[in-house]
């Protein structure tokens, strides 16, 4: 039996949770399968199904790495700008209104990622937009 086939479940509930980067990949008789999992209650999960189709994880035949994602939603994280303020705007887009601004250094709260480029945050103070994810990082 094909290893992604005998697989098929832990695959498929990799994609149905919303594990991202998902990457499977069949060599030497070995199936790898990396990802970033959204909570590590998934990651869990993933492995529970692993253990019912090869208990004891005796065959080898599977490499699982996943990972969980560190910036999930209620993640603290910091504004790593070069020494501004970052923005944050009414809409996910540099041509949106800004609403508030975050410090250099300040730590936000996300609330969720319309994409890789824009996340919803919140500041303590109460402002809530959207900025660039790549001046925010997780604490």
């Amino acid at each position: 039996m094909a290893l992604q086939e005998k697989y098929k479940e832990l695959i498929d509930a990799a994609k149905a949770s919303g594990t991202t980067n998902l990457q499977v990949a069949e060599q030497d008789g070995v199936l790898h399968i990396n990802g970033i999992a959204p909570s590590g209650e998934v990651k869990d999960q993933l492995w529970n199904i692993y253990g019912k189709i090869d208990p004891n994880f005796l065959t080898g035949d599977v490499v699982m790495d996943i990972q969980v994602a560190t910036a999930v939603e209620g993640a603290k994280l910091k504004v790593v700008t070069e020494s501004s303020n970052l923005n944050i705007r009414k809409g996910p887009g540099t041509d949106q209104p800004i609403v508030g601004k975050a410090a250099h250094g300040e730590i936000v709260t996300l609330i969720s990622k319309m994409n890789e480029q824009w996340w919803l945050i919140r500041t303590d103070g109460g402002a809530e937009g959207y900025s660039y994810a790549q001046y925010l990082k997780p604490v």
